[in-house]
């Protein structure tokens, strides 16, 4: 298996779709392969070497990384509900027919609110852009369709923020990174410059940028969301999901219930293409990043950057791919990539 894989990764790297990867699979429990390969950037001729503990722009995986073990936190302390209409946490959110949205909606992306908006080319605030949201209307009818939306998650992490009267980082590094251990993970990161893989080039920095986030929005709002800022690496990832896996505990500390985490990796969204639990993407009966192979239990989640963790319960297997694929460009090539790859993995199962 690791042949395959790493010759795969090494292919997509000499065709420039990406400059590296860290790439991990555990089975039961086992490391039974974490490799690096490629560079962390690749520019002016300059390249450096992709390594074990190279902290990665996690994009979209703050959804289920932050946002949702928050938000599953708060639901087994009795402070939430997934009934609980938005509006009775931001009143002003009601405007527009959006007083049925519940939070249930937005953590399956079936709230009816827009995919996205260009919020950072007005160069607007974290409280100015929850303030558009709140005006937003719906584009779909309530709990009908899929339509994956950032802005759902631009407003669970404001909420959180209410109820918990913290601060995301802050309540997230004291109930879940600082006693899982996860010391190298969180939102404005200040490592050393060669520490990150390098995501996009930015005209406004004249530069690529280095531990700021690659999600314009996000860095709009300071660096910090719900939909994306998180950056990590494989090593945080690794006690993340072996918790997630154990039902909710690490080295013999609760964490989240096994309530919580089976209500969210349940599927929501039987009757759409797009299968969807709490915060994970399901396995999709036309397309799966997690490929052909992985079981219909099988969850995860993607991310903008070239970043996917993926679970198949039915043989206690997960599999870690962080990858910083928008350095060349916002190309579609990792799309292609992961289900080929968890293709070669799962085969071996």
């Amino acid at each position: 298996m690791k042949q395959q894989v790493l010759q795969l990764l090494e292919k997509e790297i000499s065709l420039n779709h990406l400059p590296g990867a860290v790439v991990q699979v555990m089975h039961k429990d086992e490391i039974i392969l974490r490799e690096a390969v490629g560079s962390r950037y690749n520019y002016n001729e300059k390249k450096a070497p992709m390594m074990l503990d190279t902290v990665f722009d996690l994009a979209s995986l703050t959804k289920v990384v932050a946002t949702l073990p928050a938000v599953l936190k708060l639901i087994d302390e009795g402070e939430i509900r997934l009934d609980d209409p938005v509006s009775f946490f931001l009143p002003s959110f009601a405007a527009n027919g959006k007083e049925e949205v519940k939070l249930r909606h937005l953590l399956t992306h079936t709230s009816g609110l827009p995919a996205h908006r260009e919020y950072y080319k007005e160069e607007l605030t974290k409280d100015s852009i929850i303030n558009e949201i709140e005006q937003e209307e719906l584009i779909g009818p309530l709990g009908a369709n899929v339509v994956y939306s950032d802005l759902g998650f631009i407003l669970l992490y404001h909420i959180i923020e209410k109820v918990t009267d913290q601060l995301f980082n802050q309540f997230l590094s004291e109930q879940f990174y600082k006693p899982l251990g996860m010391t190298e993970t969180g939102f404005c990161p200040t490592f050393n410059r060669e520490r990150y893989a390098t995501t996009e080039y930015s005209e406004k920095l004249n530069d690529y940028k280095f531990g700021i986030v690659h999600d314009d929005n996000a860095e709009s709002m300071g660096g910090m969301s719900g939909h994306a800022g998180l950056f990590s690496t494989i090593e945080d990832l690794t006690r993340f999901t072996q918790m997630i896996e154990n039902e909710g505990i690490y080295n013999g500390k609760r964490f989240l219930t096994s309530a919580a985490l089976k209500l969210a990796r349940s599927n929501f969204t039987e009757s759409s293409e797009d299968h969807r639990g709490l915060g994970w993407m399901r396995k999709s009966p036309t397309f799966a990043s997690c490929g052909d192979y992985f079981s219909n239990e099988s969850y995860g989640h993607t991310g903008f950057t070239g970043t996917s963790i993926w679970f198949d319960p039915s043989i206690h297997l997960n599999v870690i791919l962080l990858t910083n694929r928008v350095h060349f460009g916002r190309n579609p090539h990792i799309i292609r990539l992961r289900p080929r790859l968890h293709n070669i993995i799962r085969s071996y199962f």
